[in-house]
């Protein structure tokens, strides 16, 4: 009869312990890896030239690009107080979708690694401007879509010219009126939130 009770106090112990083992492997468990990095890895070891490893980190560069527009321009939609910042976000969305569809085609025919899902730094754009609303959201949002599509033309441009893979290059190249049309929508939406800013 008192075997019963020390089986019990067995058990016990043996989920005591399988419980702190969960908890202790849940807490050392490395964070997810943010896929930039690892596609920038990936790149790394394949390519010895420093032309094909500056081509594939364009590549890595212009997906990063897509994947926060597109993740944003969701938000926009959302959050958007004002039509005019729906539809840039909608305009945002469906072109940033389509050139990531494109440029997984082209990595993939260079053997190049891109990123896959929004990278730490996407993340952080998309938590802050989680947090604002109404006129200050759709400021912000506009803000962030004129400044990242002036960064973008830049790197575009320079592709566009340096890039040592001629797809590469003519790619960068074709993008380029999308992404000078993307900041013409978005400069316009800057100055009609402006405007609705100065009336209040």
């Amino acid at each position: 009869m008192k075997k019963i009770p020390l089986l019990k106090h067995t058990l016990l112990q043996v989920t005591f312990v399988t419980a702190l083992l969960f908890v202790f492997a849940c807490n050392t468990m490395p964070a997810p890896a943010d896929t930039k990095e690892v596609a920038e890895k990936h790149n790394d070891a394949k390519f010895d030239s420093n032309k094909q490893e500056k081509d594939a980190q364009f590549l890595v560069n212009a997906a990063e690009i897509n994947l926060e527009e597109i993740q944003l321009a969701q938000l926009a939609q959302q959050l958007g107080r004002t039509a005019h910042v729906k539809e840039l976000g909608k305009m945002m969305e469906d072109a940033h979708t389509e050139s990531q569809s494109d440029l997984i085609v082209l990595a993939q025919s260079k053997m190049i690694t891109i990123p896959t899902a929004p990278t730490e730094d996407a993340k952080e754009a998309y938590a802050e401007l989680n947090k604002k609303s109404g006129e200050d959201f759709d400021k912000a949002y506009a803000d962030k879509m004129v400044s990242e599509h002036k960064d973008a033309i830049a790197d575009f441009e320079k592709a566009s010219t340096d890039a040592n893979d001629t797809d590469i290059k003519n790619w960068a190249s074709a993008s380029l009126p999308d992404l000078r049309m993307h900041l013409d929508h978005a400069l316009e939406c800057q100055a009609k939130c402006e405007k609705a800013d100065k009336k209040k």
